[in-house]
């Protein structure tokens, strides 16, 4: 009996392996992706450092004082309108004030006061006082100057003392030499301000024995007072609250004073007259004191 040979079994079908590529760290390319990486975090954190944000940047402009000596500037202009406001009505003297102005004007400002004064004006002009109301700084080297001038002014035998006020601006250089460079141009003056300051009052805080006490022992104090040495003021006056005066005055009177009690201090407000020995008028001083009793009255403040 022939058997039949059996099938040969099926093999299993092998599975395909994915090919992979194996990348050793010693390769070139890993070592050039590790330097890629390491430098673009190393450019990032440059970045971040030294970014500018601009919302937080502050710019601060430091301005240079520079501290200018005015009395300079004011003793030349003084010098200038002494010589600019006083002539006589004749030729030399005319010529002479030219001369004299041309030492403080610009040769543009030469030209312009050839004839402010002529050689026929029918004045002479001589300065009394000239006075400096304000110097204000213009620029980097110009300073514009108020100044106010008296003056008598005399035609034929009319006289008449006028006062005005100018400005001018003067420029000066790197040496602290001076030059005017803006022609006096009127101006004014300051005037009376209608400030008054709001009058004070007793408020009661003491009481009569205490006001009695306080009115005597100012009345001793004022007394003596411009006369009194320092070792005599030291009976009546903690440290440097009052200097001594050495004055030729004799005492007349308190004028309104008023009482304020502060704690266990007494705040005075008090006008005093006195005869002004040497003058013969009346000399009122006015005073702010503190005072404090501990066995005796003293003035403290």
């Amino acid at each position: 009996m022939k058997f039949k040979k059996k099938d040969k079994e099926a093999k299993p079908n092998k599975e395909k392996k994915v090919p992979v590529m194996k990348v050793g760290t010693h390769k070139k390319t890993v070592i050039a992706l590790w330097l890629v990486l390491i430098a673009s975090v190393s450019f990032g954190v440059y970045k971040n450092f030294t970014a500018i944000d601009m919302h937080t940047v502050h710019e601060k402009e430091v301005i240079e004082q520079h501290i200018i000596d005015t009395n300079r500037i004011e003793n030349f202009v003084k010098d200038f309108a002494k010589s600019y406001y006083s002539w006589s009505n004749n030729k030399e003297a005319i010529e002479a004030r030219t001369a004299a102005i041309n030492n403080y004007l610009t040769k543009a400002l030469q030209d312009l006061n050839v004839d402010t004064v002529r050689i026929d004006i029918p004045t002479n002009s001589t300065v009394n006082e000239v006075k400096i109301w304000n110097v204000e700084q213009a620029g980097k080297d110009e300073y514009t100057v108020t100044y106010s001038v008296d003056q008598t002014v005399t035609e034929g035998e009319q006289s008449s003392r006028n006062t005005a006020a100018y400005t001018v601006t003067v420029h000066v250089d790197g040496d602290g030499n001076m030059v005017i460079t803006k022609n006096p141009t009127i101006s004014s003056m300051p005037v009376k301000s209608s400030y008054e300051p709001k009058a004070q009052e007793t408020d009661g805080t003491m009481d009569a024995a205490i006001t009695e006490e306080v009115t005597e022992f100012l009345e001793t104090f004022f007394k003596l007072y411009p006369t009194a040495t320092e070792k005599e003021l030291s009976y009546y006056v903690s440290g440097n609250a009052l200097a001594p005066v050495s004055g030729d005055y004799l005492y007349s009177e308190l004028i309104n004073p008023l009482f304020t009690m502060d704690g266990d201090t007494v705040k005075v407000s008090i006008s005093v007259k006195y005869l002004d020995q040497k003058t013969k008028a009346a000399q009122i001083s006015q005073f702010d004191l503190i005072l404090k009793k501990d066995s005796n009255w003293r003035i403290i403040g």
